[in-house]
């Protein structure tokens, strides 16, 4: 109740504020002709941190004769009679400013200290100068009002909490806090270095549909929309790896693309609806090649934005290669004693029964195979903080890979987990096209069973591999969980600029 007060005051005095900036705007523009909004650009010769770098060795007292030209936002204003303080800010760094009547003459001066406020945008000419107190500043000699500011810097200029409002108003995030703007800079490395790895590897960028006719290549449940033209019902795609595949029968080699993913499922700090992934796919490959390709990626994007070793949410978390590499059946019986290998075709009963002695929930139709995963949901899941490749997943929830020769219940499968996520999943390709139909076959029988997450049946797959798909090894990593853990976020929504928010009523 008091913190709902305590907002509804700020948004009162925020209110106020906007009215009365909104007033000196006109005033500004009745009583000298000056209109901020006209300036078509401002050139901006120093940022502040070259400021920085060229002037550090400026001693106490100390000025440069070098005119500096500068532009950014003010983000605080000490008034003091005849001179004034200021912090400007430009988008990587922020530098103190001294306006004063002597340096700026009595109309430039006049005119900044009746019609500028924090948040206004500014061009700024004047000289680097250290302080008496040892302050790294900038004299200034000539103020230019860019942009009226109307709304005030959130929280009284003292930066933006409220995750709320931070998600629902990401710009005023990135004003108050620049450590979500070197967040947001990083993530960009990130996706740039996948793209230089995989472009010295040979791999091509290609573009596949967000909008298709069917939701295929994973499990989820997709956005369905209506095509008034063609009078169909379309979908927002769940997955590109079916068209990437489409691209390698078609002999495009290696084929790789960053974009966005689509899911109808729940929101959490790890789940947002819309979601950015990289799929990779390599003719004459297998997924062991994939393994190490995906190694090598994780190291080189944490390189990228400083360390390989990372500290997330607390927890010392190494991306040192090599990663651990051990197969599922390994890990849960590790963690429950529970051995695959113990239960025989007849033996599902007894697998659900051990499973609900170590209190999981069964429906009573599992195999002994969807024991084993339950089981592993429930107990490795979580345990795995460092990065761990989990190979060997069961055939029966690997619809699109292919099966391990030597031990057919099982795939040619992993996944990648970190801090107890999955952050990739990659196999040897399926590329028969008479077991793929099989196998979406079964997939059709459960989602007419009610299974809305089970895979569709896409009859153009099965014909493109009909023409003969190499041997081939294929990749998905969710780009933000990974940027989560490499820039310390602690939901997906801090790695997202516009995450999925409920309206306000």
């Amino acid at each position: 109740m008091i913190e709902e007060r305590h907002s509804e005051e700020i948004e009162v005095q925020e209110d106020e504020i906007l009215r009365q900036r909104t007033d000196k705007l006109i005033r500004l523009r009745e009583e000298e002709g000056y209109d901020p909004f006209v300036h078509e650009k401002w050139i901006k010769k120093h940022t502040l941190d070259l400021v920085k770098k060229n002037f550090s060795h400026l001693a106490e007292d100390e000025r440069d004769d070098t005119e500096i030209v500068t532009a950014g936002r003010l983000m605080t204003l000490r008034r003091h009679g005849k001179a004034a303080f200021a912090n400007l800010a430009d988008e990587t760094s922020s530098l103190q400013l001294y306006f004063q009547v002597d340096a700026m003459g009595k109309e430039e001066y006049g005119f900044f200290k009746k019609w500028v406020d924090t948040g206004d945008m500014l061009g700024i000419v004047g000289h680097p100068f250290r302080t008496r107190r040892g302050e790294l500043s900038i004299l200034v000699t000539r103020c230019v009002l860019l942009a009226k500011a109307l709304r005030p810097l959130p929280e009284k200029w003292h930066g933006l909490k409220d995750t709320e409002t931070r998600y629902r108003q990401r710009y005023v995030d990135l004003i108050a806090n620049p450590d979500v703007r070197e967040t947001f800079r990083k993530r960009a490395r990130i996706i740039s270095t996948f793209r230089s790895v995989l472009e010295a590897h040979g791999s091509l960028e290609v573009e596949t549909p967000i909008l298709a006719t069917l939701a295929g290549g994973a499990n989820a449940r997709p956005f369905v929309t209506f095509h008034n033209a063609l009078g169909i019902n379309m979908y927002m795609r769940i997955a590109t790896e079916l068209y990437l595949k489409r691209l390698i029968v078609g002999m495009l080699g290696r084929v790789y693309e960053i974009g966005k993913n689509f899911r109808n499922e729940g929101i959490d700090i790890m789940h947002n609806p819309e979601f950015t992934s990289m799929e990779v796919y390599w003719a004459y490959a297998d997924y062991q090649d994939i393994m190490d390709l995906t190694e090598e990626l994780i190291v080189a994007a944490a390189d990228s934005v400083g360390s390989r070793d990372v500290v997330y949410q607390g927890t010392p978390v190494s991306f040192h290669p090599p990663f651990r590499r051990a197969t599922m059946a390994e890990l849960v019986r590790e963690r429950t004693g529970f051995d695959i290998y113990q239960y025989g075709k007849e033996d599902d009963e007894k697998a659900r029964a051990f499973a609900k002695e170590k209190g999981v929930d069964m429906e009573g139709y599992e195999s002994r195979f969807l024991v084993l995963t339950k089981l592993f949901d429930e107990f490795v899941e979580d345990s795995l903080i460092q990065p761990t490749f989990v190979l060997g997943l069961p055939t029966e929830i690997s619809p699109l890979a292919k099966k391990n020769p030597e031990d057919p219940d099982f795939t040619n499968r992993f996944e990648l987990y970190i801090y107890g996520s999955e952050v990739a999943n990659a196999f040897s390709e399926l590329n028969d096209p008479l077991d793929q139909r099989e196998r979406f076959m079964d997939q059709l029988k459960k989602k007419e069973a009610g299974d809305d997450e089970a895979h569709v049946f896409d009859e153009d797959y099965i014909n493109a591999l009909e023409y003969g798909l190499p041997p081939t090894g294929g990749l998905g990593i969710g780009i933000d969980r990974l940027a989560m853990f490499l820039t310390d976020s602690r939901s997906i929504r801090d790695v997202i600029l516009f995450p999925t928010m409920r309206p306000k009523v």
